[in-house]
């Protein structure tokens, strides 16, 4: 069994509510040019090309936080969580769960949704994105809602976003080349991953469980620096950080999980199984933004997963078992 923890969908009637809402028309062509997105017949044709491929479903860009208002951000979540929760009960043998969407500019109804899409609709967790309208993820608003998944022991979903009208240098008023996604989206996961830590809520919350996207981004490959940095942290940003980092800066780092989301790239995974180990990797395609509309990332990723100098045991892991223990998932 592989299950794609960090795959993305656009049900029809929801995607039919945002179109209503979205004022530029980029997400409404990109989303259209991905069939698979919305089209659950096209879908799982994608889908039977692999043998015991099943799916957790999160809700694709852009966050309902910066569509409208904040009510309605939480008409849109709760439309989204509706249609796909419908969508795993009605195809169990496709959809191993859902992920929550959440209104996060409604820190309260966020709150509330998150109690209901876990205890009525059964998810399995929660998605937010970063930067969640600009503000970072170690924005005090933000606790009550570490508190919570701390207490029903389930993971958050970590996306990154940045649009194009943050340039790549300030000489600039937009960025070129889509650079603001292939590059700053990784840059906002690390930032995201070492804020979270320098600001000491992943240790004022030892059980957080965060599932981040792209194999952890930059954080793998610059471990050396990012812990060499940490490790002088006092001496950098002062003493007040020492109550924030009792313990090194590697066993914080090694709290986070990652997907397997690189496209094929095996060094890549090989350099996130170096800090995140085994237990902390789980597959996952980012269906299905390819241009063969899923297909292309989820055979090269499970290509590059079996190719890693790693057991069969931990491939195991990887493409199963983190998932469904992570996840509470059924044997």
């Amino acid at each position: 069994m592989k299950i794609d923890a960090f795959c993305h969908i656009v049900p029809a009637k929801y995607k039919e509510a945002l179109e209503k809402e979205i004022g530029s028309p980029l997400w409404r062509s990109l989303h259209n040019a991905l069939p698979t997105m919305y089209d659950l017949d096209q879908r799982f044709r994608i889908m039977d090309k692999f043998d015991d491929l099943m799916q957790v479903l999160t809700i694709s860009l852009p966050p309902v936080e910066n569509i409208g208002d904040r009510q309605k951000a939480v008409d849109l979540a709760r439309l989204a969580n509706d249609e796909m929760a419908e969508l795993v009960l009605k195809y169990p043998d496709r959809f191993a769960a859902a992920v929550a969407c959440l209104p996060m500019n409604n820190i309260d109804a966020a709150l509330d949704e998150v109690d209901r899409a876990i205890n009525d609709l059964r998810f399995r967790g929660v998605q937010i994105f970063t930067p969640i309208n600009d503000k970072p993820l170690d924005s005090p608003e933000f606790l009550p809602l570490y508190e919570k998944m701390c207490q029903y022991n389930l993971p958050i979903w970590i996306h990154p976003h940045r649009d194009a009208d943050y340039p790549d240098y300030r000489s600039e008023q937009t960025s070129k080349y889509g650079l603001s996604s292939l590059l700053g989206w990784l840059y906002e996961t690390s930032t995201a991953i070492v804020r979270l830590v320098y600001s000491g809520i992943m240790e004022r919350y030892p059980g957080l469980k965060f599932i981040t996207h792209h194999a952890g981004a930059m954080v793998p490959f610059l471990e050396k620096r990012i812990v060499g940095f940490g490790d002088f942290a006092e001496m950098r940003l002062g003493s007040d950080i020492k109550e924030n980092l009792r313990r090194p800066m590697l066993d914080y780092l090694k709290m986070f999980y990652a997907d397997t989301a690189i496209y094929g790239n095996t060094a890549g995974l090989m350099c996130s199984y170096a800090l995140f180990g085994a237990q902390h990797l789980l597959f996952g395609t980012d269906f299905p933004y390819d241009n063969q509309w899923g297909l292309r990332y989820t055979r090269g990723t499970i290509a590059s997963i079996e190719q890693m100098a790693i057991s069969d045991a931990e491939r195991k892991m990887i493409f199963e078992d983190n998932a469904r223990s992570l996840l509470r998932l059924p044997v």
